[in-house]
C-alpha cells in the first residue's frame, strides 16, 4: 500500500510550523515544503526525535510557477501519496497598493492563489482515493475590504471562496475542506508585511499554536471554517449588521493608524 503523507507548505515558521507539530503529533506523517531548508530540516529533526517519521523536506519558492511541478517530483520520488494538503504559505505587504512594488504584489498572488490552487487541484485525485482533506488558511482579511493590504486581503476573500466551492466539489467524493480564518497571529507575517502588532492583535490575539490546533480539530471535523477565537467569530456578525460602506470606511481608517 502507498505510504500517504499530510503536505504542509509554509512550514518554516508560524501557523505552518505548529500545524506540522499537531499533524506529526496525531501521527501523521508529513511532507513539509518552504524556502528556508535550514528550518524545515530543523522541524523535521525535532518531530523524528519526538518519534515521529521522519517528514519530507521540500525546499521550493512557491511564488515561482513550477513550484507545484517540484513539489510533486520531490513526492513521486519518494514513493508517497498526498492524504491531506495544508496550504498555509502566503504572505502580504502594508501600504497602499498604487505605492507598493508591483513585482511584490504579483508575487502574493502567486503564493496565496495560484500555489493553493495548483496543489489543491494537482492532488485531488489523491485525496478522493485516500478520503482526505484540505484544509486551506485564509484569514479573517477574507471577509473585508482591504485598503491597506487591498491585495492581500482581495487573495484572502479568494482563499475563503474557492474552499468552500471546492468543499462543494469534493465533498462528494468523501473529502473534506475547510478553510481556517484567524486573526492577528504573533508570527513573522506581521514583519514581512511591514507593520508593527497594535490594538488589534491584543485584542484579537490567539497563539499559532492554538490556531493550529483548532484548525486540526475543524478538518478532521469536517467544519466549512474555523474562526479561533471569540473575537473573531464575531467578525462575520458585525459584517451582517453594518452596510459594505460603512465596513469599508472602518477599515481604511484602522488601516491609516498603522502608519
Amino acid at each position: 500500500m502507498t505510504e500517504r503523507v499530510a503536505l504542509i507548505t509554509g512550514a518554516s515558521a508560524g501557523i505552518g510550523t505548529e500545524l506540522a507539530r499537531v499533524f506529526a503529533a496525531k501521527g501523521h506523517r508529513l511532507a513539509l515544503v518552504a524556502r528556508r531548508v535550514d528550518r524545515l530540516t530543523a522541524l523535521a529533526a525535532e518531530i523524528a526525535a519526538a518519534g515521529g517519521t521522519a517528514p519530507i523536506v521540500i525546499g521550493c519558492d512557491l511564488a515561482q510557477p513550477d513550484a507545484g511541478d517540484k513539489i510533486a517530483a520531490a513526492l513521486a520520488a519518494a514513493g508517497v501519496e498526498v492524504e491531506f494538503i495544508v496550504n498555509n504559505a502566503g504572505f502580504g505587504l502594508f501600504g497602499n497598493a498604487i505605492e507598493l512594488d508591483r513585482a511584490d504584489q504579483l508575487g502574493i498572488i502567486a503564493v496565496n492563489i495560484r500555489a493553493m490552487t495548483d496543489l489543491s487541484l494537482r492532488f485531488s485525485d489523491h485525496l478522493i482515493r485516500h478520503r482526505g482533506g484540505i484544509l486551506n488558511v485564509g484569514s479573517i482579511a477574507g471577509f473585508l475590504p482591504g485598503p491597506g493590504m487591498a491585495v492581500y486581503y482581495a487573495s484572502k476573500a479568494y482563499v475563503l471562496s474557492f474552499t468552500e466551492a471546492l468543499r462543494g466539489e469534493l465533498g462528494l467524493h468523501g473529502v473534506r475542506v475547510t478553510v481556517l480564518c484567524p486573526g492577528p497571529v504573533p508570527t513573522e507575517f506581521q514583519a514581512r508585511a511591514g507593520f508593527e502588532p497594535g490594538f488589534d492583535s491584543a485584542v484579537l490575539n490567539v497563539s499559532a499554536a492554538d490556531v493550529a490546533k483548532a484548525g486540526y480539530r475543524g478538518l478532521m471535523a469536517n467544519r466549512r471554517a474555523v474562526l479561533p477565537g471569540f473575537g473573531i467569530k464575531v467578525v462575520p456578525l458585525l459584517l451582517r449588521i453594518f452596510p459594505r460602506g460603512f465596513i469599508l470606511a472602518a477599515v481604511a481608517r484602522f488601516q491609516l493608524r498603522k502608519r
